[in-house]
């Protein structure tokens, strides 16, 4: 059972001819599972901003009369998940500057904003309770206000920014998207009708009808008006694409690095069931997630698939709920088990993640009550022992099950037949890109981005294996 949030998904049109508030609207509605907590969009229809944003799932955030109200033809969109304490719609994006002449949406987090927080201090241009994505607004702006455009703000800033972005801006007349140097988070440029679109994940460019492009780079400014798409290298590219982009939090339709997330999500059950040899009478995915990666489990196994979890589509993602108590009647209701599917059999069940335990031990006491004869619990990937500080909302590593105990210690703690694990070499043959190119930072403790205002929230000692 998950407790990973991931923070936000971005969305940014362009067409002079183009429903933009519409296609930004069903961009995000795809983009759903990537922030549930607040939407916003912005648009431009050359000379003024309009600005919807509200609390709460893209469904509900959004009337007609609030997309026949955002006029224009360049657009950004904001799909947010939160932790900060003020609620949902606390520092809600887009983040629009003062005069209404630029916005700023983000996927990602700076680990450290001193540079960012000294640059405007010592110019004056500070303001107090501001985050990452509007730290980095204020401080193109300063430069805007100095006369330079936009592009030329972006490569004067960029050397302030420590941390994971992918970016979507926007003028009254032109839109920008870029991502940092190491591409950890996600993004691609695609074709709609004679326009543009740049989105998140490429599930979202398939939903309006567009036609995926290409990535953009990690390092690059991509700067798009009527005189079409212009690119800037601001740095060299080391790319290190998150992995849980592939475990967990892209959609299996989306495509990264040119790898099908469908595809890799089978992978793992292929190499999981070559590593691990259990005898079971049924697989039960966990939905949604473990479902591709059942299939490919069964048809290396030859252990047959049952559904023996039905989850109820009307219940958000569990993390929603701002307290444990909640979250664990959220969990209680997302996922109804068949007695008729499990009593009397050896069940293996297949997960995506083991995070602090306490819902997988749930389940399996669960399975157990209902008859289960065995129950062994089999993860796709490896144990998470350390945060994350880039991006997507972990628990502290104190409270990461694997920080604090061996496999055998969690698989006693979770009261399961079998505990098994993907391996850290299993997970990156199935992606198939070179390991070099992904971070594993969760897995590892290995951080690419420089995070030495951070370490005393991390304990690098290595935990127990």
């Amino acid at each position: 059972m998950n407790e990973l949030k991931e923070k936000c998904g971005i969305v940014g049109i362009y067409g002079k001819n183009l429903p933009v508030a519409r296609i930004a609207f069903f961009s995000l509605f795809a983009l759903q599972h990537r922030g549930q907590e607040a939407s916003g969009i912005t648009t431009s229809d050359g000379s003024k901003m309009y600005t919807h944003k509200g609390a709460g799932l893209v469904a509900g955030v959004y009337k007609e009369e609030d997309i026949n109200s955002l006029l224009g033809h360049v657009g950004i969109g904001h799909n947010r998940y939160s932790t900060s304490a003020g609620g949902a719609l606390h520092h809600a994006q887009p983040v629009v500057n003062e005069d209404g002449s630029f916005a700023l949406a983000h996927n990602g987090n700076l680990p450290s904003v001193k540079s960012l927080e000294e640059f405007l201090k010592l110019n004056k241009a500070f303001k107090e309770d501001r985050n990452d994505s509007e730290l980095i607004t204020d401080a193109i702006d300063f430069y805007r206000k100095q006369g330079l455009s936009v592009k030329e703000s972006v490569q004067k800033v960029f050397p302030l920014l420590t941390g994971a972005f992918s970016l979507v801006m926007m003028t009254k007349d032109k839109l920008f998207a870029m991502r940092d140097h190491y591409g950890m988070r996600p993004l691609s440029l695609g074709k709609v009708k004679d326009g543009y679109i740049v989105a998140s994940e490429t599930c979202a460019i398939k939903t309006v009808a567009g036609d995926f492009i290409r990535e953009i780079n990690p390092g690059e400014l991509v700067v798009i008006d009527e005189n079409g798409v212009e690119s800037v290298k601001l740095a060299e590219p080391d790319p290190k694409i998150d992995v849980f982009e592939y475990v967990y939090f892209s959609r299996p339709d989306s495509t990264i690095k040119g790898k099908l997330v469908y595809d890799v999500r089978k992978n793992f059950g292929r190499t999981l069931a070559s590593e691990c040899n259990i005898k079971a009478d049924i697989i039960v995915p966990v939905p949604d997630t473990a479902m591709p990666v059942a299939l490919g489990f069964s048809e290396a196994s030859g252990i047959p698939i049952e559904l023996g979890l039905v989850k109820n589509r009307y219940v958000h993602r569990t993390f929603i709920e701002p307290d444990q108590k909640s979250r664990e009647h959220s969990v209680a209701l997302k996922l109804i088990p068949l007695p008729e599917v499990i009593s009397g059999k050896k069940i293996a069940i297949l997960d995506d993640s083991i995070v602090r335990g306490t819902t997988s031990k749930r389940l399996v006491e669960t399975l157990f009550k209902l008859g289960a004869k065995e129950v062994h619990f089999l993860v796709s990937s490896p144990p998470v022992k350390f945060p994350d500080f880039y991006g997507i909302d972990t628990p502290e590593q104190k409270d990461l099950i694997a920080s604090n105990k061996t496999i055998k210690e969690i698989e006693q703690f979770l009261g399961a037949t079998s505990l098994h694990y993907l391996s850290l070499e299993g997970l990156v043959k199935s992606i198939g890109l070179p390991a070099g190119e992904l971070c594993t930072s969760f897995f590892t403790g290995e951080y690419p981005i420089d995070l030495k205002e951070r370490k005393g929230e991390i304990n690098f000692d290595v935990p127990k294996n």
